[in-house]
Parts: C-alpha cells; sequence; structure tokens
C-alpha cells in the first residue's frame, strides 16, 4: 500500500478509514449494530489501514468513543484524526461554531474521550464566518504549542482560505469533497500536492451515472475483477500522491472490498478514460 507522511512525521498508508458512518441514522445517536462497527475498526486495522478520521460531531461524540473502546490502547504508528467547529442540534443538522473558546473545550474533550494526551492532527471542520479564520486557526496553534495537537488541519476550504490560514500556522492536511464526478476542488488539490499537504477527499465514492452498467466505471471494473466502487478508490489514489481518501463504513464486508482498492493500479489510458467521463458527467 502506498503512503503519505503527514507533517513531515506521521507516515500513513494513503487509503485510511473515514469513521462518520459508525453512528445511528442522520450521523446522530448510536449505530444499529455496535458489534459490527467495533468489529470494523479492529479489522481496518489488520487489514493494514493505520490513518483513522473522524469529529466530535459524529454522533456527536459516539464515532469517538466506538474508536477508543475498539482499539485503546493504540498500535505504535496508527494516526488518529479529529475535528471541532460544528455543533450537532439533530440529525442532519450541523451549525457551523467557529468561537475559538469552543474550539479549545471541543479539543480537550476529544483528548479525554480518546484517550489521548495529543490529537495526531486536529481539523478545523468549517471556517466560521463570524469569527475571524486567525483567530480559529490561531486558537488549534495555541494548542499545539501546549502539545495537545500534534497537526492542524482544515475542512472544506478554499485555496485562499488555505493561504490565508497559513499565515497564522502550519496546515498538513485539507479535506473537501472530491471524486470522480464532483471536482470542484481541483485546484486545492493541485495547490495541496504542489506543497505536500494531504487532500483527504470526502464522499470519495460517488459516481452516478458513471457506474450504471454499461458505464465506464463497470467496463474497466470487470477488466480488474473490481467493483465501480474500488475502480472509483483507485482514480483517486492515482490522481494525487497526495490524496487520502477515507472511505467509511459500518460493515467489516464493505470496509474488505474498499482496503482492496488499494492493490489496483490503472493505466494511464483507464485513468484518463474515467477522468473524462467523469468531468462530462
Amino acid at each position: 500500500m502506498q503512503t503519505f507522511t503527514l507533517g513531515g512525521d506521521l507516515t500513513v498508508n494513503r487509503l485510511g478509514f473515514g469513521a462518520m458512518r459508525l453512528t445511528g441514522k442522520g450521523t446522530w445517536g448510536p449505530p444499529a449494530d455496535r458489534d459490527e462497527c467495533l468489529r470494523v475498526l479492529r479489522r481496518a486495522v489488520e487489514l493494514g489501514v493505520n490513518f483513522i478520521d473522524t469529529a466530535d460531531s459524529y454522533g456527536p461524540y459516539i464515532s469517538e468513543e466506538l474508536i477508543r473502546e475498539a482499539l485503546h490502547p493504540y498500535p505504535d504508528g496508527l494516526v488518529i484524526a479529529t475535528k471541532a467547529g460544528l455543533l450537532r442540534t439533530g440529525p442532519d443538522q450541523w451549525p457551523v461554531l467557529g468561537f475559538p473558546p469552543y474550539l479549545r473545550q471541543e479539543c480537550e474533550m476529544s483528548l479525554r474521550r480518546l484517550g489521548v494526551d495529543c490529537i495526531d492532527l486536529f481539523q478545523l471542520h468549517r471556517i466560521d464566518t463570524k469569527f475571524p479564520l486567525e483567530d480559529q486557526v490561531g486558537e488549534l496553534a495555541a494548542l499545539q504549542s501546549e502539545g495537545k495537537i500534534r497537526h492542524i488541519g482544515l475542512s472544506e476550504v478554499t485555496v485562499e482560505q488555505l493561504e490565508a490560514a497559513q499565515q497564522t500556522a502550519t496546515i498538513v492536511s485539507v479535506q473537501n469533497m472530491y471524486n470522480l464526478t464532483a471536482r470542484t476542488a481541483e485546484s486545492l488539490l493541485d495547490k495541496a500536492t504542489d506543497e505536500g499537504i494531504a487532500f483527504i477527499p470526502w464522499f470519495p465514492l460517488a459516481a452516478g451515472p458513471l457506474a450504471a452498467p454499461d458505464g465506464p466505471l463497470q467496463r474497466i471494473a470487470a477488466d480488474h475483477d473490481a467493483t465501480p466502487s474500488q475502480l472509483a478508490l483507485a482514480w483517486l489514489l492515482k490522481r494525487s500522491p497526495a490524496m487520502l481518501p477515507i472511505p467509511g463504513t459500518s460493515r467489516v464486508a464493505h470496509l474488505e472490498e474498499n482496503v482492496a482498492a488499494a492493490e489496483i493500479e490503472l493505466s494511464d489510458d483507464e485513468f484518463e478514460t474515467l477522468s473524462n467521463a467523469g468531468s462530462a458527467g
């Protein structure tokens, strides 16, 4: 499995695991099958996944608690990333809150829930326009100087916002929606690639009509004895060496299918075919 080094010192396998789905409907409350979710986390590590991405708002809190229950004490080399900056007021409700003391409070609570002294990667879940960006990132930088955060990341930002944040702190990752058919973050991905910043695409598997029975994903997948979803992940991995997809699931079988995608090698022609089809779609 190919690797990427976050912040110059945390080397992870490039196919990670997103822990958002280890919760109930609407990313709210406990999962329908708690035991299966615990098995998913343990199996992910067994399969070589050593980058897990979560957030305080998943559940809320439930995803972080499950990670600790399943994996603590954590194996050497396991990198756990979390986020703060979104409130949860109900299923599928995500009000933004970047009030600096709130970000500090959530960091302290995530440390406790995860059972760690320092969070490997702490990400601002959204920039809150009600507060200066430098105050929000500055609070994370203060927590970093106190040894509570190792590295700082951003989520759902523009190139301009990344550059503004870089005036306040070193940013080692950005996390935006990106997949075969949703590529509005292309310029951000290019900047991240050029600067050695991890690009963590959320919603990585959306492929829409490309996955139709007679679509290009299905045809190329058949050549690799793979599924369209696996091809969508393989395309992401080939798109940039800075790409860290984090497909999530609450089922072990689906997890194993996703992780196997890291072994698929697309030819340049296959990559171009999918790229062109995706941009047309």
